[in-house]
């Protein structure tokens, strides 16, 4: 029965190393310009630019409050906030051509979201959203706060709430985990397109039109990245489930006992 159990274990961590390597072989043989999600350097007009920092910074600084009381109350948090960081940082370097020219990617926020909250999830994501304007060219600094809400506080809210509701339905954890990435992936998606929309509108139809206009340029590909997505932070979260169950219990992210029904 042991030897059975540590099988069971072995293929799952076998499992989440495959998708772990399979994740960066794409972000390091991904080429093209990437022009989705992440809004380019000096893309945005400088008044839009300036108003995107100004409404997420009381995001980031209610996130280094959360991440500080984290670390606080659980030391041994601090490993799974650095592979929330670095899940969202391989997925969202992504760049996956579409079939509109342009590029779309993932985003990664969703398993960060539901294991700390969207307030953490702000920050890591500003961080890795810093760390590819300067290394991959992936994005920009005048652009950065524009990105940082649609992709770090746009999209760990709505993922943090879809996951919360599935609890409170008692929906399989599962399913939960799926469609908090999903729908976390597409509010980023959404949102970006707002915040273009409403910088570029049309001259003759105005911001509906503009905004139509640029989330119809995605959407072919986005939707089932979304998709892919919510089932590789499906398997992640799984791992962890079957590793860390525990410490997932007593950060209140599953429900009492859950850990154990799981291994069941």
């Amino acid at each position: 029965m042991r030897a059975a159990k540590l099988k069971e274990l072995g293929g799952r961590k076998k499992g989440f190393v495959a998708a772990v390597l399979l994740a960066f072989y794409l972000v390091l043989s991904g080429g093209g310009r990437a022009e989705a999600m992440h809004i380019m350097e000096g893309f945005l007009p400088l008044s839009w630019a300036v108003f995107w920092w100004a409404v997420t910074l009381p995001f980031l600084a209610a996130g280094f409050y959360a991440i500080r009381k984290t670390v606080s109350v659980r030391p041994q948090a601090k490993m799974l906030l650095g592979l929330a960081g670095a899940f969202a940082f391989v997925l969202s370097a992504l760049k996956i051509p579409s079939v509109t020219g342009s590029c779309s990617h993932p985003t990664g926020v969703g398993l960060g979201a539901v294991l700390f909250g969207p307030a953490a999830m702000s920050v890591l994501g500003c961080i890795v959203l810093l760390f590819q304007a300067l290394l991959l060219a992936h994005g920009g600094i005048s652009t950065l706060g524009a990105n940082t809400f649609s992709m770090a506080v746009a999209g760990p809210f709505v993922a943090y709430a879809v996951y919360r509701c599935a609890l409170k339905v008692r929906a399989p954890l599962w399913v939960g985990i799926f469609l908090a990435a999903f729908l976390g992936d597409l509010a980023t998606y959404t949102v970006t397109s707002c915040q273009l929309a409403l910088a570029f509108p049309d001259p003759s139809a105005g911001v509906t039109a503009s905004f139509f206009k640029f989330s119809g340029i995605f959407a072919l590909t986005q939707v089932p990245l979304a998709l892919a997505e919510g089932l590789l932070t499906v398997l992640i979260f799984n791992y962890l489930l079957a590793y860390n169950g525990q410490q997932l219990e007593e950060m209140a992210v599953i429900p009492p006992g859950a850990c154990a029904a799981k291994r069941g």
